[in-house]
């Protein structure tokens, strides 16, 4: 399944983020995602087909 909703915890230098999909199960969950690399996870998501 697709994820539908991401979350995303804001901080100075680490984000939390959260995707689920549909049925509202977890997806994606990263703890900590670096300032550097958050861009280039939510680029390389799968487009919602």
């Amino acid at each position: 399944m697709a994820i539908i909703t991401i979350g995303i915890d804001l901080a100075k230098n680490v984000f939390a983020v959260h995707g689920v999909n549909e049925s509202g199960k977890a997806e994606l969950v990263r703890p900590e995602v670096p300032r550097a690399k958050l861009l280039e996870l939510i680029a390389n998501l799968p487009a919602k087909a």
